[in-house]
């Protein structure tokens, strides 16, 4: 019988691992999983934040589980990957959000070491935790795996040429992965954000020029609010995309529309 469509967006018995998930937008997403009713299972490298994150999160009354893990780390995803299918028994969906933009430089100036850091963290860390993950995914013959990309993932951004090199290598591992699993029974998505009000974009909201541009470029001449991206990722997660793989949806104000 075919569920409704109310009924494909509800989560509850499903076991959701978001990395990244202590702050900005991946704590707006296990929120948002969270009140459809997905057990939360969040991850980040600073455990004051997770423990912070967990505690409030739990108001949704939804199971809220925290770990810390450096996604970067195989060592500590393989640690992250044991301490859900020991504590959950499974992980039905991977929000692959993680991610750093520290520097904001021309590329000729930009360091090995930096260029490493932002390539070791958005890129080979996307592809650590879904290799993991899709283990037991692959067993269950089910799963989601959603990755946070970035309008940088699809067009140029000027002084950004590592993150634009990791999110657009991110969009492309989206589409092969999403090849590799299609029969398999997971998915493999994206959602790309455009600019939104989180800390990693703090510095460039407070400058007044920089802000003014960016404001400029996207038609709906404001920054995006976390909780907006967390009913894309849903909608990927859930059974209402169960027919929807390899894809990136856009939730950029409008920024590559023109």
């Amino acid at each position: 019988m075919t569920r409704s469509l109310k009924d494909q967006f509800d989560l509850t018995g499903r076991v959701a691992v978001v990395t990244g998930g202590g702050r900005g937008l991946g704590r707006a997403i296990a929120q948002g999983l969270a009140e459809l009713g997905a057990t939360i299972v969040i991850t980040g490298r600073n455990p004051e934040t997770l423990a912070e994150a967990a505690t409030a999160l739990a108001t949704t009354g939804s199971p809220i589980d925290s770990f810390p893990a450096d996604v970067a780390s195989e060592d500590d995803v393989a640690a992250l990957a044991a301490h859900v299918l020991k504590r959950h028994g499974k992980a039905d969906i991977l929000v692959n959000n993680a991610g750093v933009n520290p520097i904001y430089k021309s590329a000729e100036h930009i360091t090995l070491a930096e260029w490493r850091n932002i390539i070791d963290i958005n890129l080979t860390g996307v592809f650590l935790c879904s290799k993991a993950f899709a283990a037991p995914m692959l067993a269950a013959g089910s799963g989601a795996i959603v990755n946070i990309t970035s309008i940088g993932g699809n067009v140029g951004l000027f002084k950004t040429t590592p993150y634009c090199a990791a999110k657009g290598g991110v969009e492309m591992m989206t589409r092969a992965m999403a090849l590799d699993w299609a029969k398999k029974g997971i998915r493999v998505n994206c959602v790309a954000p455009g600019y939104f009000a989180t800390d990693l974009t703090e510095g460039m909201r407070e400058n007044d020029g920089l802000s003014r541009r960016l404001l400029a470029r996207t038609p709906m001449d404001r920054f995006g609010e976390p909780n907006e991206v967390a009913g894309a990722v849903a909608y990927l997660a859930s059974a209402a995309a169960s027919y929807v793989t390899g894809q990136t949806i856009l939730v950029d104000g409008g920024w590559l529309a023109g």
